[in-house]
């Protein structure tokens, strides 16, 4: 993707349609520092107008009223379009915020088909309708749609993110008006294309891409049911905040400061193949990434010197590269972010074990050398504070339970996980620590369980029966004895 794309009207209830401002959003290579995209930037009234369609389309259209057969029909269409068209989805993705190629193919892409398809499954496993014995005489519960919704992406996994809330969305039968950021608006313009060609109805999808002014706009509309919010914690809580105006339903997920534990008894290089890209995937903007890095004390030289070298030999570079891992960060505030983290973990006292700078021969282009910390400790503000960028900190523990202590004591409860010879002992140790989803000898994220966090990560969960629930209203109806 190296020509200009332009867009110059909104996608609203289906159709293209001529924005009400004259503003634009303009989209900026973070390997190029130029120009590549322009989008109109939704306005005040854009969103009226697009809720007002989402909500005729709920409250008299025929999506809410079509059957879950029909529902999942269109839905799958638009899972095979995403397939048909994941190459360009990846490249776009790759040029709008930096992620590497290989793994645009892999997460940004291909990973969002797994989630529309993971969603069909559970639709189709969903009890939506059932008889129970109630106290009185016999009961019947029913699950329906919630409403509109309002979705809100990041820019980090801009399709993967969407899929998380539109496909259990559409299929629950909501409509829904899509917000994604600023940073990365032009994949949301394929996806608005592949549901329109799948046949969703009018007024069922908009997208709406604008900043946070008009995105508070949004989320605190009277005519909104749901808001299905994605992004920072300090953000989630004005989602919140916003959201109690009108006791609009929340599903928050928010940041992570995940704990990769590393037992006693692991294997050096299993651990080390296994933790780095877990840490610095997505160029470490990632809300799940392994940031914080445990290692028994007594072993702790033989690790930092593996893990170091393990960082340093990572390929950065431009992400239409198909050979880089690491690529620049998704804007210039986000590049001075990480170096402000660089310079505070060095004030405190940590160690820099690799990295700390820009890389040599890309003076252009929002980049960060992927960065390991050594002799960090977990009060250091490097290990509390998400950094949402390449810098990840090594920290030393005594015994096992000084380790689980650690995992625990953070603002964040998103994601981890333990490495160990023992896959029993390390379930216990899964057991132990307070975070949402934890991976045992790997790292991933299953798109048929639960995704969500404690603490400061979030509210409510994503994929699975739990996330589609999400998206339904329960009713009970009383009938009459024998009934």
């Amino acid at each position: 993707m190296t020509e200009l794309v332009e867009h110059g009207q909104l996608f609203i209830g289906g159709e293209l349609t001529d924005p009400f401002g004259k503003d634009v959003i303009e989209v900026i290579s973070p390997h190029t520092e130029e120009v590549i995209g322009r989008v109109p930037h939704a306005s005040r009234e854009d969103v009226d107008r697009a809720v007002a369609v989402a909500r005729r389309a709920f409250d008299e259209g025929p999506w809410p009223r079509a059957t879950l057969e029909e529902r999942v029909g269109v839905v799958t269409r638009i899972k095979d379009g995403i397939a048909a068209r994941h190459e360009e989805i990846a490249r776009v993705i790759s040029a709008e915020n930096g992620s590497p190629y290989s793994w645009s193919v892999l997460a940004q892409a291909l990973g969002a088909m797994m989630v529309w398809d993971a969603a069909i499954k559970v639709a189709k496993d969903f009890t939506h309708e059932e008889r129970r014995a109630g106290v009185l005489g016999p009961i019947l519960v029913r699950r329906e749609p919630v409403g509109v919704v309002a979705a809100v992406v990041p820019w980090n996994v801009p399709q993967f993110v969407a899929a998380a809330k539109l496909a259990p969305a559409l299929l629950a039968g909501c409509t829904v008006v899509l917000k994604p950021s600023p940073e990365s608006p032009l994949d949301a313009y394929v996806l608005a294309e592949i549901a329109r060609d799948a046949g969703l109805p009018e007024g069922v999808l908009s997208v709406l891409p604008a900043d946070r002014e008009v995105s508070e706009y949004l989320v605190a509309h009277p005519g909104i049911d749901k808001i299905s919010f994605t992004g920072s914690v300090a953000a989630g809580k004005r989602v919140m905040e916003v959201a109690a105006r009108h006791l609009t339903r929340v599903t928050l997920e928010l940041g992570g400061k995940s704990a990769a534990v590393v037992l006693p008894d692991a294997e050096v290089q299993t651990a080390v193949s296994g933790i780095v890209p877990a840490a610095w995937m997505n160029n470490g903007q990632a809300c799940v990434a392994q940031t914080r890095i445990l290692v028994p004390r007594a072993r702790y030289d033989e690790y930092a010197d593996a893990f170091a070298a393990a960082a340093s030999a990572l390929k950065v570079g431009d992400p239409l590269d198909p050979a880089t891992q690491v690529g620049p960060l998704v804007a210039r505030r986000q590049q001075q972010r990480s170096l402000d983290y660089i310079r505070i973990g060095q004030e405190e006292g940590a160690k820099i074990l690799t990295g700390g700078g820009r890389p040599a021969g890309l003076e252009r282009g929002w980049y960060v050398e992927p960065t390991l910390f050594g002799d960090v400790h977990n009060s250091m503000r490097i290990a509390r504070e998400e950094i949402f960028g390449p810098v990840i900190c090594l920290l030393p523990y005594g015994d096992e339970a000084e380790a689980v202590k650690m995992a625990n004591d953070s603002d964040y409860g998103l994601s981890g996980s333990v490495w160990t010879a023992d896959v029993d002992h390390g379930i216990e140790i899964a057991r132990q620590v307070r975070t949402g989803t934890y991976s045992v000898n790997t790292f991933s994220l299953d798109m048929l369980g639960p995704f969500g966090g404690y603490k400061n990560s979030g509210l409510g969960r994503e994929f699975g029966p739990e996330g589609y629930g999400a998206y339904l209203e329960h009713k009970m109806i009383h009938l009459p004895a024998g009934a």
